[in-house]
């Protein structure tokens, strides 16, 4: 089991230049790649986003490649910038006319000036750092999954503890429930009673047909059935590899639907409140599920 937030940096040296892959996940339903490249790089952005989705099946990915240069290829070479270089020479030569000085400004001067002569980065080429690319971002993604797992480890714990919970209650709400169908039949002989059918005939079919159906709508037996069958495959995704996000979150929803039933057939004070305790333990398990992968 892996969570869905995560951290993740991998880095590879390449000729004339270093590149730094970054890698962060959140919470998301369905898996999304969002990858900063550079502009040398950007013909295989499309490659490094499918690596990323065939590692990470949920959540969000934000991604930020970079490549940075080594000294020797930073300024290899620099350009003029001749329009900085005029107005230097203009504003020059308007003050050594105010000030009546001789209008000696040398080629050399001037080139010495700030913002005349500009460093300039050769052009890179993007396939030599094809290769160093991918392993970088291979790095980032293993030491991404690392941190996943290690919150994952941290989810499951806690799912498990709180999954133990809800078999605990729902076994007290077991044990209740024929009591409380005893009740219900005895209270519907009662009312029988009062309107003077003391014990109901047994060729009068849809008299006894009422009473079955009436019993029936309160025992909760097959929603207790099925949330244990549930429970049972909640217990099974704690103990896999692959991601479980999608069938937990769907288990939740499952559980969530008998737990209601239940409280809404059985009609009694003690199950109605060990509902309470189900429902609040359930909600707890959704919101962790939204964590898992």
């Amino acid at each position: 089991m892996k969570s869905m937030t995560g951290y993740g940096r991998g880095e590879c040296a390449a000729k004339g230049a270093q590149i730094v892959v970054e890698l962060n996940t959140v919470n998301r339903k369905q898996a999304e790649v969002t990858l900063g490249v550079p502009a040398e790089l950007e013909s295989m952005e499309s490659e490094l986003r499918d690596m990323v989705l065939a590692s990470v099946s949920r959540g969000r990915v934000n991604g930020r490649v970079t490549l940075r240069r080594s000294g020797a290829n930073r300024a290899a070479s620099s350009a003029i910038n001749e329009a900085q270089a005029k107005a230097y020479r203009r504003e020059l030569a308007k003050l050594a006319k105010s000030l009546k000085m001789p209008d000696d400004l040398s080629l050399d001067t001037l080139l010495r000036l700030p913002g005349v002569l500009e460093p300039t980065e050769p052009a890179l080429d993007g396939k030599a750092y094809r290769a160093p690319a991918k392993r970088a971002l291979g790095q980032a993604l293993e030491a991404l999954q690392a941190m996943r797992g290690k919150e994952g480890s941290n989810l499951k714990r806690d799912l498990a503890k709180r999954l133990g919970e809800l078999k605990r209650v729902a076994k007290r709400v077991a044990k209740r429930a024929p009591a409380v169908l005893k009740q219900h039949r005895r209270r519907l002989i009662e009312r029988l009673g009062k309107v003077g059918i003391e014990t109901p005939a047994a060729d009068d079919e849809r008299l006894l047909r009422e009473m079955v159906y009436y019993t029936d709508r309160m025992d909760i037996t097959e929603e207790l059935t099925r949330l244990d069958s549930h429970f049972g495959q909640v217990e099974q995704c704690l103990h896999v590899t692959q991601p479980v996000g999608r069938k937990l979150d769907f288990l939740a929803q499952e559980m969530f639907r008998e737990i209601n039933t239940i409280g809404s057939k059985a009609n009694d004070g003690v199950i109605s409140g060990e509902v309470v305790t189900l429902k609040t333990e359930l909600e707890k398990i959704r919101e962790q599920v939204q964590n898992v992968e």
